[in-house]
């Protein structure tokens, strides 16, 4: 049985690195406060944190750059993500800029949320082509939530498959599997976890 795990795993790594199958990942970070009070004032701070997307450019030299656009595609200077809006991603080094849109968002009282998609750049008359790494059936939610007295953070990777097949990918393929797998191997752990980190006040 476990020759046979290690077998379907190997056989499901090719299909990754083929585009024909998807990844599910989530990086996590919680914080505990003395009483509900301290918690409650530090759940908006985390709010406004996770909301406020081009803040998290400043989080290290070794994480991306987070651009904000309205759903015309015009840049926005500051205030929160919403509905419709694009975001470009600008990795460390001589890689392409990945657009996600953001096709979801939930504000309540003690959870806030976003979701977002890979996307074509919304300055481009290319709506065939998806400039990130994942396909377009990829999503990643950036959530904040409040019970008790403890803040959680997570960012969660769905359906997460490599763009190097067809027209989607363009003249990308081979980078994108480059930058999707060096993400799966050591990159997505750095940049997601510095950033619930961040937004529970870690």
């Amino acid at each position: 049985m476990q020759l046979q795990g290690i077998a379907d795993q190997i056989e499901h790594e090719a299909r990754v690195v083929q585009g024909e199958a998807t990844k599910d990942r989530e990086y996590s970070s919680l914080h505990t406060f003395p009483d509900e009070a301290a918690a409650k004032e530090a759940f908006a701070r985390s709010t406004e944190k996770l909301l406020y997307v081009t803040e998290w450019s400043a989080l290290s030299s070794f994480t991306a750059d987070f651009s904000l656009y309205d759903p015309a595609g015009r840049a926005k200077p500051a205030g929160p993500v919403e509905t419709g809006d694009f975001i470009r991603i600008e990795l460390p080094g001589p890689m392409p800029e990945n657009w996600v849109r953001v096709v979801h968002k939930v504000v309540q009282d003690k959870l806030v949320e976003f979701t977002v998609q890979p996307s074509a750049d919304p300055g481009e008359d290319k709506p065939d082509k998806i400039d990130h790494f994942f396909s377009q059936s990829a999503r990643s939610t950036f959530r904040v939530a409040l019970s008790g007295t403890t803040i959680s953070a997570f960012e969660i990777g769905e359906n997460e498959g490599i763009n190097n097949q067809g027209p989607q990918a363009g003249a990308r393929a081979i980078v994108n599997t480059l930058m999707a797998e060096t993400g799966w191997l050591f990159y997505q752990k750095i940049q997601w976890k510095l950033l619930t980190d961040y937004l529970v006040h870690l």
